[in-house]
């Protein structure tokens, strides 16, 4: 993938999408099975039930087993896998019961995280966002990815943020161990699932395996829950009841649309690597312009940083390396 490559395909869809207008316009996922992370609250949960009403099985790992299977009792074909991405012993964990659960992996849609947490240390002392955000995902496609590669056409999705040009990796202190902060360390993280992306279609597609990078717009779920009332209403996103009143906020299901069309939209087929926005692939965006005007910045599409982050991830958590 190059920055080239980082052009708006004229996707019929937009902003105001929903996840039922892209699953409308999808052939039945019958006899397909997703996992998504995340998959039962807020965009994962709108992202679980478009794939099980199309046809899919969907696993979701979840932190809180209990609290998932609770919110998605009513939904059928969907099992639930304990699993804490900040924990990669939990995530081996997890990995090998899907394993022995499924002989092929068509879609895994990582949609779970963390947003301007407090500082709080992970297993030998990662930052907190970093861990759950990225290495625990890293983690999860490694471990998944000889699932991934039996289907013949797998596709991991990523999300990632607008978030993500607040900052590059940070590769002299991605830990923040001389000082944190909590915003910059989402942007890392944010950028660091982009990067994802990139290394893994670039190793995974002559497997048939595809990956991409999104940000689902703004849009008010549990992600702000580590967030007060009035942190949120100082930046004009809600008003003292919690309602949204800021411009552009986006429904859940609008929220989700982005990464279903990229699960499934039949315009991505033979891409990969690229970052998404509002149901198309977005445009690169120049260092300095706002982060509400969208696009995607440089540093976040690069295939030497997306290598060199690729190979610090693998050496951190000593995943299993997928093919090269």
């Amino acid at each position: 993938m190059t920055t080239s490559e980082q052009q708006p395909l004229g996707s019929p869809f937009s902003a105001s999408t929903t996840a039922e207008d892209i699953m409308a316009a999808v052939p039945a996922l019958s006899g397909r099975t997703a996992v998504v992370t995340g998959g039962y609250s807020g965009l994962g949960l709108e992202t679980t039930r478009a794939l099980v009403a199309a046809g899919a099985r969907v696993v979701v790992p979840a932190r809180r087993p209990d609290v998932a299977r609770a919110a998605l009792k009513e939904v059928e074909n969907c099992e639930v896998v304990p699993m804490d991405l900040a924990d990669i012993d939990s995530v081996r964990a997890a990995c090998t019961q899907i394993s022995g659960r499924l002989d092929r992996l068509d879609l895994l849609m990582a949609v779970a995280g963390v947003m301007a947490t407090p500082e709080r240390r992970v297993g030998p002392g990662w930052e907190g966002q970093f861990a759950a955000n990225h290495l625990g995902h890293f983690a999860l496609v490694c471990e998944l990815y000889p699932l991934l590669a039996s289907a013949g056409g797998a596709r991991v999705v990523v999300n990632s943020s607008a978030g993500h040009t607040l900052t590059g990796i940070r590769w002299h202190d991605p830990h923040f161990r001389t000082g944190y902060d909590k915003w910059l360390a989402y942007g890392q993280a944010k950028t660091a699932n982009a990067l994802f992306a990139v290394h893994l279609d670039a190793v995974g597609k002559g497997a048939g395996v595809r990956a991409f990078a999104l940000h689902p717009g703004k849009i008010i779920t549990g992600l702000q829950r580590e967030m007060t009332l009035q942190a949120q209403i100082d930046r004009g996103w809600v008003d003292e009841h919690g309602k949204v009143v800021g411009e552009g906020f986006k429904s859940p299901s609008q929220g989700a649309a982005t990464g279903l069309w990229a699960a499934t939209s039949p315009m991505l087929d033979g891409r990969g690597g690229l970052y998404l926005e509002d149901c198309d692939v977005a445009r690169v965006s120049a260092p300095g312009t706002a982060m509400d005007d969208g696009g995607v910045r440089a540093h976040a599409v690069d295939p030497d940083a997306a290598a060199r982050l690729w190979d610090l991830s693998l050496a951190v958590t000593g995943a299993t390396p997928v093919i090269r």
